[in-house]
């Protein structure tokens, strides 16, 4: 056998860009390389940023190409001449990379500095590329600034590094700086066809899709992975064994937990989560696959024409679009990212995943929570639920009122409100904070901007400032039900745009909370031990918070 026809070049290597054309998802920093070369308007120093994979060296040697290039500084070098082979191959003696994390000493910057002095050999620009560039010394850096301020004409410095929060600010001044993005998952699989169809490697869809997903954002990651998986699957990529691979979770087997919250099956869902955990699946890989479902079901929500109705389970997802409302489907999507963020604090991976799900049985929201989700068998006692808000088909559209006395059926929410602020139907006592702070989520932060100007037997005129007009456009209709929920249908409300007074319950509360804060300094001030020991010790009061009433 021919020894160089066994030779594989992985694909991360193979299929590395060596133009801007070839770039994928990075359109907003080679327009502006681009249009710079083109026009001569070059820099002395570029910075690169971004997270691992996303193209920094790439690009770094593409722009070199581009200066180097024996047809002159353009932006589409020839790839032909003897310069862009060189730089191809890492044989171009005026292009020097270095890895800062191998080169951390001043004294290796100096080296470096020094040698830049001195004119190209072959090209004609010296480019130094340095990798990481976060991590060189403090002396490092310095030892750079006045090169970096004053270069020779001959010399260009790229950096790159992932993180430029550690770069000192004066080596940043003096470089043009260009963050990379991350690859969204729809382009990396597109890639990834590309690739895959000239190699003609056989693939299913759903295999790229899951490949493109776990390298968050990184191409050089996602055709590592591809390699692995072709590796895996003896030459194809099937759904299956990319999967596996992966130790990622089949949505086949996470709709069924969809399915169970649907109709609040508490026993099904810890059911459906001890299967997943007899499969030794990963709960993150669990939980991150189950955000994305949720975003698939919001979007046929709200968006249809968004989702490829090609999906796998297409069907299955749009009849839980029709169980689960849209205002659940956020609360469900928000929950599983934060527990997925939880699953490192959890007891154990399981009790993680587990405690997930059941908040998202716990926090249904009120006027969707028709029953309490039957975790146990029926004969258990339970805690008796919150009692729903009236709805025009179950009842009419009135608040329940304290009854008069110590009635023992009045719920306990009307029994913990004093009979002066309760609302009815027939008419509003004025007390706008105590109705707004019956609302839930953001209806009750937009009604807490709200001020009451007017109102009357039928009729309530509020006041919002201009800062909270973003507000009214997505919420204004609901809050306007919601408040004829607790008064009555009949009643208008009239929301008007402009300044307040100060008695908003939001500025109300905000003005509480300062005249607390201003009472504890006070009180802390004046307590005789505090004052002994900042006079005697030159004691430091850090931090004064008054204590939460009862």
């Amino acid at each position: 056998m021919n020894p160089s026809s066994s030779h594989h070049q992985v694909l991360a290597r193979k299929w590395r860009p060596k133009t801007f054309v070839d770039l994928v998802g990075q359109s907003h920093v080679v327009r502006a390389l681009a249009n710079a070369l083109e026009s001569g308007r070059l820099h002395h120093a570029y910075l690169f940023t971004g997270t691992r994979g996303v193209g920094k060296t790439t690009l770094a040697r593409i722009l070199a190409r581009c200066l180097n290039c024996e047809t002159g500084v353009t932006a589409t070098p020839c790839g032909t001449c003897s310069a862009c082979q060189q730089i191809d191959a890492g044989r171009f003696v005026d292009l020097i990379e270095i890895d800062a994390a191998s080169y951390t000493g001043v004294d290796n910057m100096r080296e470096i500095l020094e040698n830049a002095q001195y004119a190209p050999t072959a090209g004609r620009y010296k480019v130094y590329i340095i990798d990481e560039v976060h991590m060189l010394s403090k002396n490092a850096f310095n030892a750079m600034l006045k090169t970096l301020e004053e270069p020779p004409g001959h010399v260009v410095f790229i950096l790159a590094t992932t993180d430029p929060q550690k770069v000192p600010v004066t080596v940043l001044s003096r470089c043009l700086q260009f963050n990379l993005k991350q690859m969204p998952t729809d382009l990396v699989t597109r890639h990834l066809k590309r690739i895959l169809d000239a190699e003609e490697v056989n693939y299913e869809a759903e295999a790229l899709s899951g490949l493109a997903r776990a390298a968050a954002g990184s191409m050089r990651d996602a055709l590592s992975l591809t390699d692995q998986a072709i590796a895996y699957g003896q030459g194809q990529l099937k759904t299956d064994e990319t999967r596996a691979m992966l130790g990622a979770v089949d949505s086949a087997y996470l709709l069924p937990l969809l399915e169970a919250l649907a109709v609040n099956d508490g026993l099904r869902l810890m059911a459906e989560a001890e299967t997943i955990a007899e499969r030794s699946l990963s709960f993150d890989a669990a939980l991150q696959d189950l955000a994305l479902l949720l975003h698939q079901i919001a979007l046929i929500q709200v968006v249809p024409d968004a989702l490829d109705s090609d999906l796998p389970d297409h069907a299955r997802l749009e009849a839980l679009a029709e169980q689960i409302d849209a205002e659940t489907t956020q609360l469900y999507y928000q929950i599983a990212t934060l527990g997925r963020r939880d699953l490192e604090w959890a007891p154990d991976p399981l009790a993680g995943f587990r405690m997930t799900l059941l908040r998202m049985l716990a926090f249904v929201p009120d006027s969707h929570a028709t029953a309490a989700p039957q975790l146990t068998q029926p004969s258990t006692p339970k805690a008796a639920p919150r009692p729903a808000m009236p709805t025009p088909e179950a009842a009419p559209l009135t608040p329940k009122v304290t009854a008069p006395a110590a009635a023992p059926s009045a719920p306990a929410a009307a029994r913990e409100t004093p009979p002066a602020t309760q609302t009815s139907a027939s008419s509003f006592d004025g007390n706008w904070f105590t109705l707004s702070q019956r609302l839930n989520g953001g209806l009750k932060q937009l009604a807490s901007q709200c001020e009451l100007v007017a109102h009357d037997a039928h009729s309530i005129t509020l006041r919002l400032p201009e800062s909270a007009r973003p507000l009214l456009g997505s919420l204004g209709n609901k809050l306007t039900n919601a408040i004829r929920d607790l008064l009555g249908a009949a009643f208008k409300i009239d929301i008007q745009i402009g300044a307040t007074q100060g008695s908003a319950p939001a500025e109300v509360l905000t003005r509480e909370k300062n005249e607390r804060q201003s009472s504890a300094e006070a009180d802390i001030y004046a307590d005789p031990t505090v004052q002994t020991l900042m006079r005697d010790f030159d004691a430091t009061v850090i931090d004064i918070s008054p204590l939460n009433k009862v």
